[in-house]
């Protein structure tokens, strides 16, 4: 007998007879209404920065973002509207990592937001890109629709796909070392702009 053997051998004699699997309970809270103030809230605290605006203001918003000649990568299916004349938009169509990472900034949409979490969640759809869209670049501008709030995880769970890549934001991305100095940008956009539409 190998030792491979023996120790499998042992292995399933520890675990024999096997325990009666246990119900997990899933009467998670699916209700809850929907409060945008609280939505805005909690970004503002993870340092995200967030503009409420009309859907007509998004150009002009951008562009009081980002400096003129500022170059952005966008998905495929952003809406052309949200691009102001003063940004050169580099559409993602398979662009190299190089290329995302030298942009100035990301503009993408969201899927779904989480109010008790300050949560934006995109899952690579066409109007959101790739995941790496949302990771390289040191800004990231998401505009998400107030429809697209939701109040609770689990009432996000029930609009998104599993399958679909999904990519959770809560604020810039940050991190802190055992002195818990915080330090921001290390895994994503340093910066993260939120256009709230109504």
């Amino acid at each position: 007998m190998s030792a491979r053997e023996i120790i499998l051998a042992r292995l399933r004699a520890a675990l024999d007879p096997a325990p009666a699997p246990v119900e997990v309970p899933r009467d998670y809270r699916r209700d809850g209404a929907v409060d945008l103030d609280l939505l805005v809230d909690r970004l503002i605290d993870y340092r995200a920065r967030v503009h409420r605006v009309a859907e007509a203001a998004v150009a002009d918003t951008i562009t009081g973002i980002l400096p003129t000649g500022a170059t952005v990568v966008v998905p495929p299916a952003l809406p052309p509207a949200w691009l102001p004349a003063t940004v050169t938009a580099l559409p993602d169509d398979d662009l190299d990592t190089t290329a995302i990472a030298a942009a100035d900034g990301v503009i993408t949409a969201a899927a779904v937001a989480i109010a008790d979490t300050g949560t934006v969640v995109l899952d690579g759809s066409p109007d959101q890109g790739r995941r790496v869209l949302s990771l390289l670049p040191d800004l990231h501008i998401c505009v998400v629709r107030a429809a697209q709030v939701v109040a609770n995880v689990p009432q996000a769970l029930t609009r998104l796909a599993p399958h679909r890549p999904l990519t959770w934001i809560s604020g810039p991305s940050a991190t802190s070392d055992i002195e818990l100095n915080r330090v921001e940008g290390v895994h994503g956009p340093r910066t993260l702009h939120i256009i709230l539409l109504p």
